[in-house]
């Protein structure tokens, strides 16, 4: 709980003329209190803490949350081995995270708009994005951010927190339409010490704006751990600040984070402003295939987090419910596995773009410089 105090009135007492004022202060006072709350339905063995949420009740809505997740996880591992062979660029895992990125897009309208860094590859799968364009984008194609299913969600964004200034832009021309839509911006919890992101929580909550920001907190921000980076207690109290409600979730909870996401999404969607979700979770990873995380993280750390894993634990919860079995485990591998080897095949069959293609969308007139530039990667001269 954050509790704010303020010193009361200062009294002044004139004694004569020409003399010096006597001053007082009176007793210190409170003046506002909030609090933090935190989400959880199943524990890490798959177990509900209490009465579900009615959709958790639903074998088909919770059993196709599990399909994507573990799709997703597929595509993950097969991405890390095609750049490992020099067949894709730099790639950021999500390994461990998978139900962050499902739980709160399996809730978006098909016209909301979603807004993410680079980890979020289980949103835009979910979302319809297809495994082709996600391979094509990491694979230095940025014509795979020209996204075929949700047109209107944003492009991957690499720079930490300017997406989130672009969703408050998002969310203010839906607001000024009167359109019943919401911004949804996915980012790190490194992304929540940058500047965008609180002027973005800022205007967010003066223009109650439809925008809900979720931040996958997975303890790392490239090499800076999560205490190094804030001093703030929870990263969900930042939402305070801006005027509007924070919540913190158990990321690694598919349950815990898609009714934390109904939730704010209604709210934003309805009317009632903007929200934040801090979801924790663990980059079980390095922060991308350009890193090696043994060199500052401690060894035993992922290890310990590996009995929270969000697949296991929703494979345990449907297990327990008599919705899965070995039999579809099985199968659903085997169709991942193919969706996922299909996908690579049509990227890599792809004709890479002409060298000048960098410059195709940089300007509408470009600059003398970079004319020449352009010219001197078409096979001209520089003049």
């Amino acid at each position: 709980m954050t509790t704010l105090v303020k010193q009361g009135r200062i009294r002044v007492k004139r004694k004569t003329p020409g003399e010096v004022f006597e001053c007082g202060v009176d007793a210190d006072r409170t003046i506002a209190t909030f609090a933090v709350r935190y989400l959880q339905h199943l524990d890490p063995s798959g177990q509900p803490v209490g009465p579900l949420p009615s959709f958790a009740e639903d074998a088909e809505v919770m059993t196709a949350l599990y399909k994507s997740m573990v799709l997703t996880r597929t595509f993950d591992g097969r991405a890390i081995s095609l750049q490992r062979t020099g067949q894709l660029g730099t790639y950021p895992s999500c390994l461990g995270q998978e139900a962050i990125g499902t739980g709160v897009a399996s809730v978006m309208a098909d016209d909301d708009v979603l807004l993410t860094t680079y980890r979020e590859q289980a949103a835009h799968i979910w979302r319809g994005v297809t495994l082709e364009e996600i391979f094509q984008y990491w694979g230095g194609d940025e014509r795979g951010s020209d996204f075929s299913g949700p047109r209107r969600d944003f492009p991957v964004c690499v720079t930490i927190a300017a997406h989130a200034v672009h969703a408050v832009g998002v969310a203010s021309a839906m607001k000024l339409r009167h359109e019943p839509r919401v911004a949804v911006c996915v980012l790190g919890d490194g992304a929540t010490s940058k500047g965008d992101f609180y002027e973005a929580v800022n205007l967010a909550g003066v223009w109650r704006l439809p925008v809900v920001f979720v931040i996958n907190n997975n303890q790392w921000a490239i090499s800076v751990p999560r205490h190094a980076q804030t001093a703030a207690e929870t990263l969900a109290q930042k939402a305070i600040a801006g005027g509007f409600e924070g919540v913190q979730v158990d990321g690694n909870d598919i349950v815990a984070v898609r009714q934390a996401a109904t939730d704010a999404i209604e709210t934003a969607r309805t009317g009632g402003g903007p929200g934040l979700i801090e979801a924790l979770s663990y980059r079980m990873g390095d922060h991308t295939t350009a890193d090696d995380a043994g060199r500052y993280r401690p060894k035993d750390e992922a290890s310990n987090h590996q009995s929270k894993d969000p697949v296991a634990r929703l494979r345990a919860f449907l297990d327990d419910r008599g919705w899965w079995s070995k039999e579809k485990e099985k199968t659903l591998i085997a169709k991942c596995k193919a969706r996922v080897e299909e996908a690579k095949e049509a990227y890599l069959a792809i004709v890479p773009e002409e060298t000048t293609a960098m410059f195709d969308h940089l300007y509408e007139t470009l600059p003398p410089a970079l004319a020449a530039q352009r010219n001197i990667a078409a096979g001209g001269d520089d003049e």
